[in-house]
């Protein structure tokens, strides 16, 4: 998604996660078109009882072929939530990844064709028969959620949250977690790279990166959007940390519910990103940065519309 990387490289970094103790893997059969979960089946052939393995299904999706430029919009056909796509796509998931069972099964996005307590007590089932541990929900709405614990307790829900995407904390759904005791675990916690500064224009992104078409990266969105960057850049400075450090230190003290799972392609940056679960952050710095995160108006839709 974000430029071209090695499989030899990103075994590697995955067998390095595993030794610095970061376990929590979080993946989706839609990623890469399938090519994620092959991916992790190198490292977890040998490693499986090492890491918490978290996958997801319910999107629709087109096999990547030769000519995958990384824009994983372009592979989307649409979303079910249908018990018998379910368990197909979770037993096509047990296949890429190797394994005979998953830690954490999520939905990965609503279908409002199907009723969310049919698909959540088919995903029930998995768990009955031991194939799956914990069940999770992705993207879905504090009334998804409430309706689909009433057919299972739901473990954690996956939401895009970082210092430039806190909708979810206006919109009822983390209230909701807070109130069931559902983990809350952020994706995209540094806005998609964002947030570590080294991004300055759109054309510092590499032309396979699936960014360029981000709406919030594009040109005219920038020169606003770097605003928020900037604070916490400038604090990051005087606390003597990396932005990116900052980023994740100030979100962990949102709630402390909560998992942040940020995604890298270099070991420097796996290494700089683990360590931030170790940074606790001043009361005055929390409360400084939240102030610029309410002030900046960050410009441009989280995706593209389909």
């Amino acid at each position: 998604m974000y430029g071209p990387v090695s499989d030899d490289e990103s075994v590697k970094l995955l067998n390095h996660a595993i030794d610095i103790g970061c376990t929590f893997w979080d993946t989706a059969d839609v990623y890469g078109g399938g090519h994620n979960e092959l991916l992790l089946s190198k490292v977890l052939k040998t490693r499986r009882k090492e890491v918490f393995l978290a996958t997801k299904f319910g999107v629709i999706f087109e096999k990547a072929g030769s000519d995958f430029d990384g824009d994983v919009d372009k592979l989307i056909r649409g979303v079910s939530g249908e018990p018998e796509f379910v368990r197909k796509e979770f037993a096509d998931s047990l296949q890429r990844l190797g394994t005979d069972y998953v830690d954490l099964y999520y939905m990965h996005r609503m279908d409002p064709k199907v009723p969310i307590e049919t698909t959540v007590a088919a995903m029930a089932e998995l768990v009955k028969e031991g194939k799956v541990r914990f069940l999770g929900l992705s993207e879905c709405s504090a009334e998804d959620l409430r309706r689909a614990y009433k057919v299972h307790p739901i473990a954690a829900v996956e939401i895009e949250y970082s210092p430039w995407s806190t909708q979810s904390e206006t919109d009822g759904l983390i209230d909701a977690c807070n109130e069931l005791g559902v983990t809350i675990v952020a994706y995209a916690p540094l806005g998609r790279g964002f947030m570590s500064g080294q991004i300055r224009s759109f054309d510092d992104l590499n032309e396979t990166d699936w960014r360029r078409n981000n709406p919030r990266f594009q040109p005219e969105c920038f020169a606003n959007n770097l605003k928020l960057v900037d604070a916490f850049a400038d604090k990051a400075k005087q606390l003597n940390h990396h932005p990116t450090e900052v980023a994740l230190a100030w979100l962990l003290a949102q709630h402390k519910n909560l998992a942040v799972i940020p995604g890298t392609r270099k070991i420097k940056y796996l290494d700089q990103n683990f360590a931030a679960g170790q940074i606790v952050l001043p009361e005055q710095v929390v409360r400084e940065l939240r102030d610029e995160v309410d002030n900046v108006v960050v410009q441009g839709a989280r995706y593209r519309p389909h």
